[in-house]
């Protein structure tokens, strides 16, 4: 049996593109890889991105926000930044984790200027199938 691929996806607050990477990844590369997500701060999970996740038929309802804190003594093959804050502040892991950033834009900062939610919505949509391309590519898109 070969050993699962360790992946933790990092954001600012975990609320939102980190936990959709998240999801993503276990709905779809559950088999071969396990991931977890943190925050360089916890800012909860965002009702947005559960309602959009759900549309696309995953549910991380049952997800929680986590402190990257809580992660550091773990051993991680890989440590995925999904946001330019969270790369500039990413701590140290110990062992061999390869730190590799992979931008997303904001959901909530694209949303902003909507008047409906159906308007927010198309901006959470868009980034979580960004995110979902991703993760197909998963895990050789790491190993290059």
């Amino acid at each position: 049996m070969t050993k699962k691929l360790n992946i933790l996806f990092l954001c600012t607050g975990n609320s939102c593109r980190s936990q959709m990477a998240e999801g993503w990844t276990n709905h779809l590369k559950g088999s071969v890889i396990h991931c977890r997500s943190a925050g360089i701060e916890t800012h909860g999970l965002n009702p947005m991105a559960v309602k959009a996740m759900a549309e696309a038929g995953v549910d991380i309802s049952h997800h929680k926000s986590q402190l990257v804190d809580d992660f550091i003594g773990e051993k991680w093959d890989f440590v995925v930044t999904v946001c330019g804050n969270a790369h500039e502040t990413c701590p140290m892991f110990p062992g061999q984790a390869k730190i590799v950033h992979v931008g997303f834009d904001d959901p909530p900062t694209l949303a902003k200027g909507e008047s409906t939610e159906e308007g927010a919505m198309t901006h959470y949509h868009k980034v979580l199938y960004e995110i979902r391309a991703f993760v197909e590519s998963l895990p050789e898109s790491l190993q290059k």
